[in-house]
């Protein structure tokens, strides 16, 4: 049997502090004290403040812009638990960057996300826990476990409450069909894909054809980011040249580089619903932008593997998932310091 550790500890980066402080929050734990900051000559510093010793330890950090700097930043602070003699160490990465460059599809180019996931179990982690990879195979980077939630659910859960006439799910690309399959399961709705061929390297898409019927429907474009824009916005008035009558979109990863926040304000998207995995400070949001918080379901996945417990069972469907800072499902007490041993939760509990 895996060994359960006592204390729970949850650390966070600079990339994201407001998910960190949520996901403590809903958990009822202090975040745990670390300095991570910069020199005057760029190189990144960590100082762990207080006693880690044979703790089950989170790390925080999504890797996002500066993205070099984010990866850099939990290298560093995964190292420094491991020297300072954390029982256990997961990487907490809401947002895995790079996880475009999953394949060489042309000639003499790297393979990014298996560099990167390499360098994250070389620096000492032990697990990986994160939010709708790029694609699935990025799992068989690691050679440490990895468990990946999703927030599908949550956002299907949003657009059920809407109550929308006549829904079509729509996949912007046939490479995200088996994504959008599923959210139209969820939303018990027809299914539409856009053909496109990307052009080159550059962020700049061609649209080619809609495959399926969107005329009076209240279209939703499911992707698992959104970059520059350019895609969504051009599947939205695909939708709506083809007889749409209201165009949603809706995303886990809100990257929204580039001219992203221009495009989108200039289009016809009459909401964007998105996921806190990635920062964006006040200066970057835009109205017709929704934000819902995963951090209720981090933070139940995180409670269930500090215990043991399974977690693939229990976010599998919109009704199974986790209210914003109210859990709906049958866990533990949530007490300061999880005073309880974790092995006597998981007897109490039968999970």
């Amino acid at each position: 049997m895996a060994r359960l550790f006592d204390q729970l500890t949850i650390f966070g980066g600079n990339s994201n502090p407001g998910l960190t402080a949520e996901i403590c929050e809903y958990l009822g734990l202090p975040q745990g004290r670390a300095d991570v900051f910069k020199f005057s000559n760029d190189n990144t510093f960590v100082r762990i403040g207080e006693s880690v010793r044979d703790h089950d330890v989170y790390v925080v950090q999504s890797f996002a812009a500066p993205i070099n700097d984010s990866i850099m930043e939990l290298l560093i602070m995964i190292d420094t638990l491991k020297r300072a003699s954390a029982g256990r160490i997961t990487a907490v990465i809401p947002y895995f960057g790079y996880g475009r460059t999953d394949k060489k599809d042309q000639p003499r180019v790297p393979i990014t996300a298996r560099l990167v996931a390499k360098l994250i179990g070389t620096s000492g982690a032990d697990r990986v826990l994160s939010i709708d990879l790029h694609a699935g195979q990025i799992q068989g980077f690691f050679d440490i476990p990895v468990d990946e939630m999703t927030a599908m659910p949550l956002l299907c859960r949003y657009f059920q409450q809407m109550r929308l006439e006549n829904p079509v799910v729509v996949s912007p690309d046939l490479g995200n069909t088996k994504r959008a399959r599923n959210f139209a399961e969820f939303l018990d709705a027809p299914l539409a894909i856009i053909e496109k061929r990307r052009v080159g390297n550059a962020d700049k898409s061609e649209v080619l054809n809609l495959i399926g019927s969107v005329e009076n429907a209240s279209v939703v474009i499911i992707d698992d980011e959104i970059d520059t824009a350019g895609s969504i916005t051009q599947a939205a008035q695909v939708c709506l040249d083809n007889g749409a009558s209201d165009v949603y979109a809706t995303c886990t990863h809100a990257v929204f580089s580039g001219p992203a926040l221009e495009r989108l304000e200039a289009s016809k998207l009459r909401e964007i619903v998105v996921s806190n995995t990635i920062a964006h400070p006040p200066t970057r949001r835009i109205g017709k932008v929704t934000e819902i918080s995963v951090a209720p379901l981090l933070a139940e996945t995180i409670e269930r593997i500090h215990a043991g417990a399974s977690v693939s069972a229990a976010f599998r469907s919109p009704e199974a998932m986790p209210d914003s800072f109210q859990s709906r499902l049958p866990l533990f007490p949530r007490t300061n310091g999880f005073e309880s041993r974790a092995r006597e939760r998981v007897e109490r509990t039968g999970i």
